[in-house]
């Protein structure tokens, strides 16, 4: 026996979404930039370095004498030995005058002045210690520098942006239906 029906069949409605993404470009190009440094404005002044040396009396202890310290020394030598010698003589003429006391005074002077007296030398040093004089003045040296700022130019360059919006775009890619159907409603008469 089949019974009558009533068939349903529905369906839903189908939304499509067309969606085209943002594009965004960014584009930074390079700042332009120069930089320049000048030099230094550099002043130096020496005053230069000044060395006396006097070895006067190292050439004097070697006997390596100019001829006017010679000549002083000779004439000093000189007025000197006179005066020995005139000494001498005054003693050896007193001693003579007094030649009736004991003793042999011609003997005695002619020995003394017969005989050379004999040289002293010590163990020295040729020429002596500290006899070369050094002065020293150091050099002076003044520097001024007056340092230049660098000369920097920059140009800045805006960035390159392009943008392009997103777009959505609603359609219906199938409409809601509802389809009935009707089964056996008259029945068939029994064949």
């Amino acid at each position: 026996m089949q019974l009558p029906q009533i068939r349903l069949q529905s369906n839903f409605i189908k939304i499509g979404l067309n969606i085209e993404h943002p594009v965004q470009e960014i584009e930074q190009p390079k700042a332009i930039q120069s930089i320049e440094q000048p030099k230094a404005i550099v002043e130096i002044k020496t005053t230069p370095g000044r060395l006396t040396i006097d070895q006067t009396k190292a050439r004097a202890d070697m006997d390596l004498k100019s001829v006017a310290v010679r000549i002083r020394e000779f004439a000093q030598s000189g007025y000197s030995d006179s005066l020995k010698g005139i000494q001498r003589r005054m003693v050896q003429g007193d001693e003579l005058m007094r030649i009736e006391n004991k003793g042999n005074p011609l003997a005695a002077q002619g020995k003394e002045n017969g005989e050379k007296p004999m040289k002293q030398f010590n163990i020295g040093w040729i020429p002596s210690h500290f006899s070369v004089k050094l002065n020293y003045e150091p050099a002076k040296v003044n520097i001024h520098v007056e340092p230049q700022k660098p000369i920097i130019n920059v140009q800045v360059q805006k960035p390159i942006h392009n943008y392009t919006p997103g777009k959505t775009t609603v359609g219906v890619l199938e409409w809601n239906s509802l389809d009935i159907d009707f089964v056996n409603l008259f029945p068939e008469k029994n064949k």
